[in-house]
């Protein structure tokens, strides 16, 4: 990041959400798997009751739009049966041309920033701890949250948690499953896809599908 470049971290507004739709393509077209799936994601969540649109922001570089984040309230299902609420976030967006410069990193501390601000505990998520580590994440396992896909004695790399509040999970165990607005239907998100400009999907080392 430059000294003297103008930026602002703002809410989304709808007038910007094919934009941010086609940025959030950009940022993820063949990095998971061929194609991407993440625009669509982003697209159906801001018409479900999970979403957080107090926690909906864009980051702007210079007056252009360059970033996004968006949050969902989920929970864990605790072992002593109570259901603590926590929150995930993502997809977090960031252009490719500008990705590896810490822009993704303040995006987020903001969003965490403001999201403590509202009262959230915690978050949870899935990533890589290489990235999120730098802005307080740990390996959620490690501190008895577990994650629904995996068996409860593996330590998952990418299940990742922060406390927002100091201590909101002291003293508790259980299971966090991700929110079911994330799995989306790939025939629907094909269609969708084909509202954009064609892009090539390729199968590249690394990817996950």
């Amino acid at each position: 990041m430059r000294g003297n470049e103008k930026l602002i971290i703002r809410h989304e507004t709808p007038e910007e959400y094919r934009e941010v739709e086609n940025l959030t393509r950009e940022a993820f077209w063949n990095v998971y798997r061929p194609g991407c799936l993440e625009h669509y994601v982003l697209h159906c969540y801001r018409d479900r009751e999970d979403f957080v649109p107090e926690l909906d922001f864009v980051l702007e570089k210079d007056g252009e739009i360059i970033g996004h984040i968006m949050f969902v309230r989920a929970h864990i299902n605790a072992d002593d049966g109570r259901k603590i609420p926590v929150m995930t976030f993502g997809p977090i967006s960031i252009a490719p041309e500008y990705k590896r410069m810490g822009y993704g990193k303040k995006l987020l501390d903001y969003a965490l920033e403001k999201a403590a601000g509202m009262g959230a505990g915690a978050v949870c998520m899935e990533g890589d701890i290489g990235f999120y580590g730098k802005s307080g994440f740990v390996t959620a396992s490690t501190c008895g949250i577990h994650y629904y896909a995996e068996p409860r004695e593996n330590e998952v790399p990418y299940f990742l948690m922060k406390e927002l509040t100091a201590g909101y999970l002291e003293g508790i165990t259980g299971v966090y499953r991700t929110p079911e607005g994330y799995f989306v239907n790939e025939k629907d998100a094909e269609e969708f896809d084909s509202q954009f400009p064609p892009k090539e999907k390729l199968r590249l080392p690394g990817q996950l599908v």
